[in-house]
């Protein structure tokens, strides 16, 4: 429901203003009669007081409305509406990105790292209504962004992810667990973690299918992906001499067994991304699958109406100015 209220309401004292204002015109107008004898008033009260009488009056009062008009311009009138229950689609996600010197690997394009966060940027994008974190992965892990409505803050602190950040690795585990340490007290209907890696797990102190136990015993799915071609992947390697760059293709290794057993203890789903393409295609799936509908209150936004009583004020000093110079002119 529409409602009509002011910022800054403690303007609307000046209308006491008008009422000495008001008095001074009345005073005004009983002084300006001259009074003269005469032997008797009966022709006065016989004749009809013209229109003239009655307009010389009409400037005075259309002033008092544009002074009224501009105090209620200055106490800024706003529309809005009250609070409203709706409901919306949105649930907590965490996305555990693997930042290991592995992820710089060409056979993404501009590489597996890159094409990742693109991707990713992509998918939160497309969900205004959830919340959403970021949690990187490689030897450690830390939660670059907790959970947030903060779209844009989130975009920007996905593209500051470097590989190198820390130490170098593949602590799956340790990133699954932090990642479910962040959503353990969400009180969302849907509390999911999208765990992209393209390793083994070779380090950290939690083992991966255990992190996966404690994200059940917590409600919260787990997806996850293999990030990396079939056989082999250009990788960059530094030359020992000269220090340049050169590519050399390695192994692809990726635990798809520990991944897909991650997924099934959390009742998620395993995937495998070869490029960017399919990349885009599964994020797309998850997209799909985490739809849910949940209460919430929506504001809407106030919206400015001071600019119909200025336009009206400005409107009554124009005709009050044509009016003095015209129709009133010759009127004392």
């Amino acid at each position: 429901m529409s409602q009509f209220e002011f910022a800054h309401p403690k303007y609307f004292y000046l209308l006491l203003l008008l009422i000495p204002v008001i008095a001074w015109y009345i005073w005004k107008e009983n002084k300006l009669h001259a009074t003269i004898r005469v032997s008797t008033i009966q022709p006065l009260l016989d004749a009809r007081k013209s229109l003239k009488n009655y307009l010389r009056h009409l400037l005075f009062v259309i002033r008092l409305i544009i002074v009224i008009l501009l105090i209620i311009v200055l106490a800024r009138p706003q529309s809005t509406r009250s609070w409203e229950q709706s409901i919306t689609e949105g649930i907590d996600i965490i996305i555990a990105l693997d930042i290991s010197g592995s992820m710089l690997a060409r056979d993404f394009k501009p590489d597996r790292l890159e094409a990742s966060k693109d991707i990713a940027v992509e998918f939160i994008s497309g969900r205004r209504n959830d919340r959403m974190g970021l949690v990187v992965f490689s030897g450690e892990s830390f939660t670059q962004c907790p959970l947030t409505t903060d779209h844009k803050v989130l975009i920007n602190l996905f593209n500051d992810i470097k590989s190198g950040m820390i130490e170098d690795g593949t602590a799956i585990g340790v990133g699954l667990g932090n990642a479910v340490k962040r959503l353990k007290d969400s009180d969302a209907i849907s509390k999911v973690i999208i765990l992209l890696t393209d390793g083994v797990n070779n380090q950290g102190s939690i083992d991966p299918l255990t992190a996966a136990e404690i994200a059940k015993t917590f409600g919260i799915r787990v997806y996850t992906i293999g990030v990396g071609s079939m056989g082999t992947a250009p990788y960059p390697v530094q030359h020992p001499f000269t220090g340049n760059i050169f590519y050399q293709d390695v192994p692809v290794e990726i635990d798809e067994e520990m991944l897909q057993e991650i997924a099934d203890i959390t009742a998620g789903k395993y995937f495998r991304a070869t490029n960017n393409e399919k990349l885009r295609e599964i994020y797309g799936i998850i997209d799909k699958l985490e739809k849910s509908k949940i209460d919430i209150k929506e504001y809407s936004k106030k919206q400015e109406k001071y600019l119909l009583f200025a336009t009206a004020a400005a409107l009554l000093l124009l005709g009050e100015i044509l009016l003095k110079n015209t129709v009133l002119k010759n009127i004392p």
